[in-house]
């Protein structure tokens, strides 16, 4: 397990709402803890004789957290990205006999919805935070989505 989807792990936990969540592998434990606004993570991590840990142990979450370079990296396009704000299973349209939420070339305005994303069992409906025109969709139909990755690109003129 990378830094990047330990990031994405503690991302996805503080949105859930989830008070505690506990994460075994082969050579990795770690716990997210949540409550009163504050995130704690304990990571331990044992790594084979004569190799050093990859992840040092107990770092804070602000360590973790992507550099502000690197969410700015879009902004010199025109089109606006609405990202996946969880990780899950992308799908178009809300039930398999229902049309398509929207497609390229349909007009979208604050809060329609443009997407259901499943995670856990749990069907998430994704609401545009903007107004504009469908320029691009990113994300074939049901196919696995990572936290903040781009689905849609919109024309907001």
């Amino acid at each position: 397990m990378d830094l990047k989807e330990i990031q994405q792990l503690i991302k996805f936990v503080a949105k859930s709402g989830t008070s505690e969540v506990k994460l075994e592998m082969e050579d990795i434990k770690i716990t997210i803890k949540t409550g009163t606004g504050k995130t704690e993570t304990t990571i331990v991590h044992q790594a084979p004789i004569g190799q050093s840990p990859q992840i040092p142990i107990n770092t804070p979450i602000q360590a973790l957290e992507p550099s502000s370079s690197e969410a700015s990296n879009s902004s010199d396009s025109k089109y606006i990205t609405i990202k996946s704000p969880i990780i899950g299973t992308f799908y178009r349209k809300p039930s398999p006999d229902k049309p398509l939420f929207i497609e390229v070339g349909d007009t979208v305005n604050v809060g329609d919805v443009v997407c259901v994303i499943e995670a856990m069992k749990l069907f998430n409906e994704i609401e545009s935070e903007i107004s504009g025109k469908v320029v691009k969709i990113l994300v074939d139909d049901s196919t696995p989505v990572e936290f903040d990755q781009p689905l849609f690109l919109i024309d907001p003129s």
